[in-house]
């Protein structure tokens, strides 16, 4: 049976850029890695929405990228 660890995790703020020529959005990302792994949603939200107020364009999304090794237990 295989089993997951977690080992790293990285906060996405997605900012638009603008509109491109067919209308849809350009997107620009800023990455914060080494985020605490027991970090929970509402805390990374809380980041993100400060984070946001010190940026000029403006929030599109927020992602939480997990990697995980894994292995045979």
């Amino acid at each position: 049976m295989a089993v997951s660890n977690l080992i790293n995790s990285q906060l996405q703020l997605i900012f638009e850029d603008g509109m491109d020529d067919d209308g849809k959005p350009v997107l620009k990302n800023k990455n914060f890695n080494n985020i605490k792994t027991d970090s929970t949603p509402d805390q990374l939200y809380a980041v993100a929405t400060a984070l946001t107020s010190l940026q000029q364009r403006t929030l599109y999304g927020v992602e939480r990228n997990d990697a995980s090794e894994l292995f045979e237990s």
